[in-house]
């Protein structure tokens, strides 16, 4: 199955997941359904640990998503061998879309909040598209406001380095 949007993509899974008991409701991710070959995708690059796809709701030509196999809500609680694979993969497409786009940068930030499966996105990107405009926007609200202007003052700068330096990791 190809997902034509992300409606038809949510009332898929909606309708998918409405007959399963709690514990089962995991087997209805999209990206899981898509590694196992349940459900259909434009396939781009892939291998043993991680798959790179069309988005189907791309910002921009070749917008991409770089995703686990193995379902992992957050991509820093991945093992290190599937940390890895993830970021070499989605370095090798940011490369080819390079090669065959020639866009001025290659965005890429990892989200999970709506699908919770590691996933990467890799958007290939030229000045003043969507994804342009946005980051302008946001870097203007970023150097703007009062609030976050402290966050640039050197006392908050090094407590926030030195609360990072000194927490823990949930690593075993």
């Amino acid at each position: 199955m190809v997902y034509k949007n992300v409606y038809h993509l949510m009332q898929t899974k909606q309708t998918f997941m409405e007959g399963m008991t709690p514990m089962a409701k995991n087997d209805g991710c999209v990206f899981c359904d898509i590694v196992a070959g349940r459900a259909e995708a434009y396939r781009v690059f892939e291998d043993e640990k991680s798959l790179c796809i069309l988005d189907i709701n791309p910002f921009t030509k070749g917008h991409c998503l770089v995703i686990s196999k193995r379902h992992v809500p957050w991509w820093y609680d991945l093992d290190e061998d599937e940390m890895l694979s993830l970021f070499r993969v989605a370095r090798t497409v940011a490369r080819k879309m390079v090669t065959a786009m020639s866009p001025q940068f290659v965005c890429m930030y990892a989200r999970g909040r709506r699908i919770p499966h590691t996933h990467i996105f890799l958007i290939p990107s030229v000045r003043d598209d969507v994804l342009d405009r946005f980051f302008n926007a946001l870097e203007k609200v970023q150097e703007s406001p009062v609030d976050l202007a402290q966050l640039r003052v050197e006392k908050e700068m090094t407590g926030a380095a030195e609360l990072l330096r000194n927490a823990g990791t949930n690593e075993g």
